[in-house]
């Protein structure tokens, strides 16, 4: 119920309209015909199918009959509150986007409907700007995750690029790449930091190879010790060293009309380089201990984190096997330089780990989100991952918190931003607290904002879309942001 007194504040900022193939379904439900009214004329000029409920009961009825994809409730309503048209909104749908409205601001009605899963609410009076910037940005996040299926099954491949998510344009280049040097049978040599996810295109490769039934073998070359290494690419004949009681074959016999994948080359011996070298060559080996030559028919997938035109020049790497390799390059950006993809990457795996420890966590908090696409990163997807997997064991509410990540993620002077790599030394001001006995979230949050958007803009010599760019945000929202903080 609203006071009469009570007016939403409608501003003329420039609120980017979303980008719809068809149109979002919003059911906003509001005992007061005013708010109701106003609400509906804002929300269908951005684009909405915007249906109305002037109550709890009503609201409930409209959920179970037809399918809505955003809930704007008010919390308090004579039949049935806000909570409970919530509660019943998420049993029907639960991944239907919600927002609450209340002008009697209660900590604990909030907290109870954050817990149900709202990813925001509202004290009226609120500022028309800000709920349509926050639906609109609600509404992309979940349209990204429903992109990327579909170009995940766009690629009709058995594979499917399963657990390579991302829509930033670097990923969908490497994607690209994948679709196309699959068919052929050249040699891929595929470069990236540790945990870019080298391992999963290497796969993907090969799923959408016509050598896509034939084995898919890998071997890490610095993982085995050089003495056993030989063995474990060539095979080895019985009798040939202590211990080789019987015949036994190599992962490239193994992987006959197959793909071998060879992780971290660059830490393979100069002597096995050799062989390698022959095999890609001549298409044939021996085993260790044997005379017999094997005919090797396979297509070598090689990939590293060193910098090997450097260790050619030094010498620790041969110039010709180089060669050999590096027919089709491909890179994997590190995750520091494709932050549009840490929600989608987040939500994945918190989708995968949820459903592992059968856990009703759903979302990442909003608060939590500008923490995750801040921190650096060294640990590229693969520290991401287990840092979702930790958080999903940890989190006791349906949104992951930020009390639930680690304190480096937490800690904004353990962030490794792009926008000052060798500094690691916060503002004392922006140190995140402990909850203690409460404080005030939302002020801290626009601090957070504010600090950094100011140091962009300052590194980026006021010119805002590349300041916009070292933030990972759309231009339009950096432009709302610094407006809102008056930043210039």
């Amino acid at each position: 119920m609203t006071p009469a007194s009570t007016q939403a504040k409608v501003a003329s900022a420039d609120v980017e309209k979303p980008a719809t193939d068809g149109k979002v379904r919003i059911l906003i439900v509001d005992d007061e015909p005013s708010m109701r009214e106003m609400l509906r004329i804002v929300l269908r000029r951005d684009g909405y199918d915007v249906q109305l409920a002037d109550s709890g009961r009503e609201a409930i009825d409209q959920l179970r009959q037809n399918n809505f994809d955003l809930l704007l409730s008010d919390i308090k309503m004579p039949d049935v509150s806000g909570v409970d048209v919530l509660r019943a909104a998420k049993e029907i749908n639960r991944d239907v986007v919600a927002f609450m409205m209340t002008a009697y601001a209660s900590t604990s009605t909030a907290v109870e409907a954050m817990r149900l899963g709202a990813v925001d609410y509202f004290t009226k009076p609120f500022s028309m700007d800000e709920l349509r910037l926050k639906i609109r940005q609600h509404l992309e996040s979940h349209r990204l995750k429903q992109e990327n299926v579909l170009l995940k099954k766009a690629l009709k491949t058995r594979y499917e690029f399963s657990n390579i998510i991302g829509r930033s344009e670097s990923m969908l280049e490497v994607f690209r790449m994948v679709e196309t040097i699959a068919k052929t049978t050249s040699t891929v040599l595929i470069t990236g930091e540790s945990g870019t996810g080298k391992d999963l295109v290497a796969r993907a490769i090969h799923y959408n190879s016509l050598r896509r039934e034939r084995p898919f073998v890998a071997l890490n070359c610095g993982g085995v010790p050089e003495t056993l290494l030989e063995s474990e690419l060539f095979g080895h004949m019985r009798g040939a060293f202590t211990g080789a009681d019987t015949n036994k074959k190599g992962l490239i016999e193994v992987a006959e009309g197959g793909t071998v994948f060879l992780d971290e080359i660059g830490e393979m011996t100069t002597t096995m380089q050799i062989k390698l070298l022959r095999v890609l060559q001549d298409r044939r080996f021996r085993r260790l201990g044997g005379t017999e030559e094997v005919q090797a028919d396979i297509r070598v997938i090689a990939a590293t984190n060193q910098d090997l035109e450097k260790a050619v020049a030094n010498g620790r790497f041969r110039e010709d096997l180089f060669y050999r390799i590096n027919v089709i390059r491909m890179h994997l950006p590190p995750l520091r330089e494709r932050k549009d993809d840490i929600p989608l990457l987040a939500e994945h795996f918190l989708s995968k780990y949820a459903e592992q420890m059968k856990k009703p966590v759903r979302s990442v908090a909003q608060a939590s989100l500008p923490l995750l696409q801040m921190y650096g990163w060294p640990g590229n997807v693969r520290e991401l991952e287990n840092v979702i997997e930790r958080a999903v064991a940890l989190e006791q509410s349906p949104s992951i918190l930020p009390e639930s990540l680690p304190s480096q993620i937490r800690t904004p002077g353990a962030m490794k931003s792009d926008l000052d790599p060798g500094s690691r030394i916060p503002d004392p001001g922006l140190m995140l607290p402990d909850l203690g006995e409460g404080f005030d979230l939302e002020a801290r949050g626009e601090d957070f904002y504010r600090h950094y958007i100011a140091l962009a803009l300052e590194r980026a010599g006021g010119v805002q879309v590349k300041a916009a760019e070292m933030l990972g945000m759309s231009f339009r929202s950096f432009r709302y942001y610094a407006k809102k903080f008056n930043i210039r």
